[in-house]
């Protein structure tokens, strides 16, 4: 799969574990924050989908998905962009 493929894979699991993901103009590639007590993953709506797909895994890694059951490709995506930003 090409990262942009992980896209919508993500995009599901986020909306699974309850996150609001909002797409917004800005210079910011993105991330996890807390608005008004909501958990949400804002993403800069101009970047590449295969950024947007990396901004998303590395949110959904930060929020944690030890405990959930994640497609193994997708929990292998996720786990290798948490690996590379650190």
């Amino acid at each position: 799969m090409n990262t942009e493929d992980y896209l919508p894979e993500v995009e599901l699991l986020a909306g699974e574990m309850g996150l609001k993901i909002r797409y917004e103009k800005g210079d910011f590639d993105g991330g996890y924050c807390i608005l008004k007590d909501q958990q949400i993953i804002v993403v800069n709506k101009k970047l590449h989908p295969s950024r947007k797909a990396v901004v998303i895994a590395l949110a959904l890694g930060e929020m944690g998905i030890d405990n959930l059951f994640v497609k193994p490709n997708v929990r292998m995506f996720i786990e290798d962009e948490m690996v590379r930003v650190r």
